[in-house]
């Protein structure tokens, strides 16, 4: 058992709250997608039910219910999306800048990110209040959806790290980047940093360890 595994399961023992998505999307129009869209690139939906926007869709066929989470989650793109593009204006910065951050630029990149919260009502996409932690990194979008009661500082250390790891070591943000490529590795470090959407209270050894396992894999 590594080290950080070890430290992990000590860990869930003060365990934070959960999460129900996360989501990485552009911040600005796709090649081949008309107008505004923001395309969502990859997403992961925690545990299963309240998909309805009026009650729980739990009698839902498997596609059925792929259909409604994407959906939903186009919703949350295209709202942080908004949010992100009034945040640059209020700040005078300029429009979208595209990706392309050379190798080891990536955490300047991250320092530099817009990020913000947005407070979704009820039925607006999900069933019940939903708050949404976003950063803005170039033309990338990283989103955490948590409950509205969640411990904010807590999502947004987490929702830093799983971005950090994405750009310094699966090079979002570099020439020719494919997300879409690169989803099982998103996976892995979801299922270490969010074990089921749950939010871990972190210290500085766990987030040592996370990185040192993660960068040997992840690197690979």
């Amino acid at each position: 058992q590594s080290e950080f595994s070890r430290i992990s399961t000590l860990w869930k023992a003060g365990e934070g709250g959960m999460v129900h998505s996360f989501l990485i999307h552009t911040l600005c129009p796709v090649a081949g997608l008309q107008g505004t869209v923001s395309r969502v690139l990859y997403s992961q939906v925690f545990g299963a039910g309240e998909l309805g926007r009026t009650e729980p869709a739990v009698d839902l066929e498997p596609e059925a219910r792929r259909l409604l989470e994407k959906e939903q989650l186009g919703v949350v793109a295209r709202q942080v999306r908004s949010a992100c593009a009034l945040s640059r204006e209020a700040a005078g910065k300029p429009g979208v800048p595209e990706l392309g951050a050379a190798v080891g630029e990536e955490a300047a990149a991250l320092q530099e990110a817009d990020s913000g919260v947005l407070r979704l009502a009820a039925r607006d996409p999900f069933p019940r209040e939903r708050t949404v932690l976003w950063l803005g990194v170039q033309s990338l979008g990283f989103s955490l959806v948590c409950e509205p009661h969640e411990n904010l500082l807590l999502a947004e250390s987490t929702l830093r790290i799983l971005a950090r790891h994405c750009l310094e070591n699966l090079r979002l943000l570099g020439p020719g980047s494919e997300v879409l490529l690169k989803s099982d590795r998103i996976e892995v470090l979801l299922h270490r940093l969010l074990p089921h959407g749950q939010l871990l209270f972190l210290n500085h050894r766990f987030t040592h360890c996370l990185d040192k396992e993660l960068r040997t894999y992840l690197t690979k």
